[in-house]
């Protein structure tokens, strides 16, 4: 059977879903692994998305926590909002209560991803306290550190993500991930599903 790694996300506006789909490449390109792209449901109403200018959701099929429990392996997603994660993105784990009680969880790797607005608004400080949230599942936090090589030392360019995990810079909205912060996307999906199926093996 296939080691099952879920990319859950939340993208109001895309940048975070455009990581993912990256993170889905790598994870794939590992053999014996199947990835599955997953978004975390929305808690704004429809009125106030539309006053936001946010566009219509695309058709990537809602998860309940519940399916947490039948993947091997996990990347977290989502935009900051002030260095921490999105409302969004915390009422969904808020309602893992069940898998904590009873440890389904624990034991699994998980690694993080995100997106800022500017290059101080949180790409570390976001990954950091939501680490807080593996901690008590007892899940196994899976940073990429420096594993990309040269790619996490450019100064030429402006690029996203940190050794915590993959990132990008949305800007005012217009800004799209760039070559360079999809590779590394691509590379986390690929190191984090690599490790998974080395737990998944040993076990």
């Amino acid at each position: 059977m296939a080691v099952q790694v879920y990319i859950v996300y939340y993208s109001m506006y895309g940048h975070v879903e455009r990581l993912a789909e990256e993170i889905k490449k790598g994870a794939d390109s590992v053999d014996g692994v199947e990835a599955k792209l997953w978004q975390v449901p929305e808690t704004l109403a429809d009125e106030v998305l539309g006053k936001m200018r946010a566009p219509p959701k695309s058709d990537v099929p809602m998860i309940s926590p519940n399916e947490l429990s039948e993947a091997d392996g996990f990347v977290f997603g989502f935009p900051t909002r002030f260095g921490m994660m999105a409302a969004q993105f915390k009422a969904f784990l808020d309602a893992t209560g069940g898998l904590w009680k009873t440890q389904q969880l624990a034991g699994k790797p998980a690694g993080i991803f995100y997106s800022t607005s500017s290059q101080g608004g949180g790409q570390e400080t976001t990954a950091l306290t939501a680490i807080t949230q593996l901690v008590h599942h007892g899940m196994l936090f899976v940073p990429i550190g420096y594993t990309f090589g040269a790619g996490m030392f450019e100064m030429e360019e402006i690029k996203g993500g940190s050794p915590y995990g993959s990132g990008t810079y949305a800007g005012d909205g217009s800004r799209q991930p760039t070559k360079l912060e999809l590779e590394q996307a691509f590379h986390q999906g690929k190191y984090i599903a690599s490790i998974t199926k080395k737990l998944k093996e040993a076990a």
